[in-house]
């Protein structure tokens, strides 16, 4: 029985024990006048928690080390002789003898793997009956034990909900877990890389060439100035231009002049922008943005224009940014106290000198942070100025020549056929670390602005 099948048993026979558990606590309750902890679900929840989880935490385990009981099983299988020593002959003929074993394959390379496969067959074959019968067992073992302790005085609601506090705490150290694993990779791939090519090298030196690196001077060839003077040409100059006066004028209209129905209809359009994939900004950008900015650029004289420029790709980014800016500048315009809009048009103001002088001021906080949370999201944006922007590192102001950023020279250096441990690869992780700790202060500072503001008109 594969794992899905059992774990789909497993899952239905904790059904019926919460439905016997159930109409046991009805049972007991019917006709009683005393006051009980629990109420029949309760009961129904525990017998059904104690029948699902040993057995699901066993398959999990079991589906990890069953492969390696059924390889070793065949080892012990005369012909499993004439196997070659261990390395990547060995684990290939294994590989396809696992593959005709299991049908996913009608033929293999090597005639020993045919001859290895009905061995494979069979330990699959045991190993599967031996998880069976060892989960049904477990099922019936704990879902009997938790159905014996259904009695009226049994607290079944405590003992639920610390299965439940216990199931929120592993999920939220599975979020911490994550984190502090991928800083910790970071760190330590970074901390090699530091060994390698000096810090002061890397985040001050002007040239940037991965691709022809000296031994006797790495560093030489990987400073990453210009990529990161691409990454906030792109992200924090060319995209905010378009974004900050779009979404911000977007969120003015929405909140002050739109009337209810437009504002039903408009809002949840221009949101729309947000749930777009970035490949598809991607392809927008090469295809259709980029060409048309190059054919602008010679129209007017520039003959030398990129069609991977800094420009096409910086246009598109902020018009993916566009909702990040306009949904924290609308509600921060719909946080400001009505008595101040009111008040300025008592006094005479117009409406839009009331937004100028008095709404915006006072929202001024919560716009700013979101602008900053639009930038980090800009600055570590992959995917257009992948398909978008060049892999050439230059210091330009000229927004239609080439330029480069962070991510997109992640994505070249992890794509490529060099060593792990070599400077060119492990720059990947330097990089990466780098833009992680500025995105984080970016957050920080525009949590810490936006907390600010909350404080100020709550």
């Amino acid at each position: 029985m594969s794992l899905l099948a059992l774990f789909l048993v497993v899952a239905g026979l904790g059904l019926i024990g919460w439905l016997t558990a159930r109409m046991r606590a009805v049972a007991f309750r019917r006709g009683s006048t005393a006051r009980f902890s629990s109420l029949p679900s309760h009961f129904g929840g525990y017998v059904a928690l104690w029948t699902i989880l040993p057995a699901t935490l066993f398959l999990a385990i079991w589906a990890w080390t069953s492969p390696a009981l059924v390889t070793n099983s065949v080892l012990q299988d005369p012909i499993a002789a004439q196997l070659p020593p261990p390395g990547f002959d060995r684990a290939a003929i294994l590989s396809e003898a696992r593959s005709l074993a299991s049908g996913n394959s009608f033929g293999a390379f090597n005639p020993l793997a045919e001859k290895l496969a009905p061995a494979y067959a069979v330990a699959q074959g045991q190993i599967d009956w031996i998880g069976t019968a060892v989960a049904l067992l477990l099922v019936v073992a704990t879902g009997g034990f938790a159905y014996t302790r259904v009695r009226p005085d049994f607290r079944a609601r405590t003992r639920v909900e610390v299965f439940v506090m216990g199931g929120l705490l592993a999920a939220s150290l599975i979020a911490i877990l994550t984190t502090v694993g991928i800083v910790a990779s970071l760190l330590f791939e970074s901390w090699r890389f530091f060994e390698i090519v000096p810090i002061t090298d890397f985040l001050f030196g002007t040239h940037w060439s991965p691709q022809v690196i000296d031994p006797a001077d790495p560093g030489a060839t990987l400073g990453a100035v210009p990529l990161f003077w691409g990454t906030f040409l792109i992200g924090a100059v060319i995209a905010m231009i378009v974004a900050i006066p779009f979404g911000l004028m977007s969120a003015v209209y929405l909140t002050q002049y739109a009337t209810p129905t437009a504002r039903r209809w408009m809002k949840p359009i221009l949101e729309i922008l947000a749930g777009v994939p970035t490949v598809v900004y991607g392809y927008f950008a090469a295809l259709t943005v980029a060409p048309a900015v190059r054919d602008l650029a010679v129209s007017i004289g520039v003959t030398w224009a990129s069609s991977e420029s800094a420009l096409a790709a910086g246009l598109v980014m902020g018009v993916m940014i566009i909702p990040f800016v306009s949904s924290m500048a609308d509600d921060s315009l719909a946080a400001v106290p009505g008595s101040m809009r009111d008040g300025s048009l008592a006094m005479g103001a117009t409406s839009s000198e009331t937004i100028r002088r008095v709404l915006l001021p006072a929202a001024l906080p919560g716009v700013v942070g979101g602008v900053l949370l639009a930038v980090s999201r800009a600055i570590g944006e992959t995917m257009i100025v992948v398909m978008a922007a060049s892999g050439v590192a230059t210091l330009t102001l000229n927004p239609f020549a080439s330029a480069t950023t962070v991510t997109k020279q992640i994505v070249d250096l992890l794509t490529g056929e060099a060593e792990f441990d070599s400077p060119k690869t492990l720059a990947a992780f330097a990089l990466g670390l780098t833009l992680f700790v500025i995105t984080l202060l970016l957050n920080i500072v525009a949590l810490t602005v936006v907390k600010r503001y909350r404080e100020a008109y709550e």
